[in-house]
């Protein structure tokens, strides 16, 4: 079976859950290679530079264009595509980072909940000396690497292990975009942050765009602006009237 009749079959199907299932399990199969996800991944997304804060990064992205855009979830064979939107924290982290070179200039730096890899490329861009990238899904850190493909750099080393919690390695930023988006992910950030700083000395920057689970959560009482940006009309209207988006460097009393 072609990957198009898997298609047609999934656009026209009426899905019961083994129906899906079994075209899932299609489709594994048939993308079991990483040259194949990185196929899929070509075919499915649009490379988009424009209508974001970073014209200068370019990535592969869900767009109104693309077959998926319009399809039922669970049509998508994989985990949930966070990877494929470039969300507005990340924008204005990465924005921050290009307009401030020297805060990630010659740095050891770690993209934690990387998604798309924008924030990560953003601080190799400004000659990070070493930079990884974080993400527990394997198909986003297959596009991290044909991201940077597009942005003409070498691969970023991508980590799939869950690091919240682990030993803090000895990182000297950590950047965390869109990553306050439920209050129990967000206390583990707080007390795993807090060990790397209190270790390490690592310096954390955060980007959000004022969604209720970091504005209502303690963490505000230990952070400082640092920068805030009108998001694009577009961003705008795909985050449900979000406006604008901080950066902002948190400083707990470790």
């Amino acid at each position: 079976m072609l990957v198009g009749d898997i298609l047609i079959m999934l656009a026209s199907f009426r899905h019961s859950t083994v129906d899906i299932r079994i075209l899932r399990g299609l489709y594994r199969f048939i993308y079991t290679r990483n040259s194949d996800i990185k196929r899929f991944v070509m075919e499915n997304t649009e490379i988009v530079s424009d209508k974001t804060l970073t014209p200068e990064i370019r990535l592969n992205l869900f767009t109104p264009n693309c077959q998926f855009w319009h399809a039922r979830p669970d049509t998508w064979p994989f985990s949930d595509p966070y990877w494929a939107i470039y969300w507005p924290g990340g924008q204005a982290l990465s924005r921050y980072l290009l307009n401030n070179p020297e805060v990630s200039r010659g740095k050891k730096v770690l993209d934690l909940g990387s998604g798309c890899g924008a924030s990560a490329i953003a601080a190799k861009l400004c000659s990070a000396s070493h930079v990884v990238a974080n993400d527990i899904d394997s198909v986003a850190a297959l596009a991290i690497q044909l991201n940077c493909e597009l942005n003409h750099l070498e691969p970023i080393p991508c980590v799939t292990d869950n690091l919240i919690g682990s030993e803090p390695e000895s990182w000297d930023i950590i950047l965390l975009g869109d990553m306050f988006y439920d209050e129990e992910l967000a206390d583990s950030l707080h007390t795993w942050l807090q060990k790397c700083i209190k270790t390490h000395n690592t310096q954390v920057y955060i980007g959000d765009p004022g969604r209720a689970q970091f504005e209502n959560h303690s963490i505000k009482r230990v952070i400082q602006q640092l920068a805030q940006y009108t998001l694009p009309e577009s961003v705008r209207e795909e985050n449900y009237g979000l406006t604008s988006s901080t950066v902002w460097l948190y400083k707990p009393d470790v």
